[in-house]
């Protein structure tokens, strides 16, 4: 997903509120050895109503993802970095994270990103253009 981070803030700024977006987590820990404590701590971020502020911090850190990275952005949020630390190490928001990547796999997620239009996966690519089109085609079907 991090590639496609800045593509999917260009969309969602390109349909404004005639888009709702939905990120559900799918930690390939294999590949991404802190996807799962990433995953976790926006869910923790979530829970003070800041899920959207440590998701970015994430992605657009992505290079450079660390337990003191997400400790880092917990605090530029003013989150208690303890808190965060304690949630990671009971694993407090690992069911949700679980749950999520159960979910995806269900649907037929086999990596990231994965992209669903209206319950409809999208087999394009994630360039802008692409995805655009995509949607756009969504939303005239529906006008219809």
């Amino acid at each position: 997903m991090g590639a496609a981070h800045p593509i999917v803030k260009l969309v969602l700024r390109h349909f404004g509120r005639r888009l709702r977006f939905v990120f559900r987590h799918f930690p390939l820990t294999q590949v991404h050895p802190n996807a799962e404590p990433a995953a976790e701590s926006a869910e923790f971020a979530g829970a003070y109503g800041l899920f959207w502020e440590m998701h970015d911090g994430i992605y657009e850190n992505q290079d450079r993802l660390s337990p003191p990275l997400l400790f880092a952005l917990a605090k530029a949020w003013g989150l208690s970095e303890r808190e965060l630390r304690d949630a990671l190490v009971s694993e407090k928001y690992a069911p949700k994270v679980k749950s999520d990547f159960i979910g995806g796999v269900r649907s037929g997620v086999n990596g990231t990103p994965s992209f669903f239009i209206n319950g409809h996966q999208h087999l394009g690519t994630y360039a802008l253009e692409d995805l655009v089109l995509a949607i756009e085609s969504h939303l005239h079907a529906n006008a219809l």
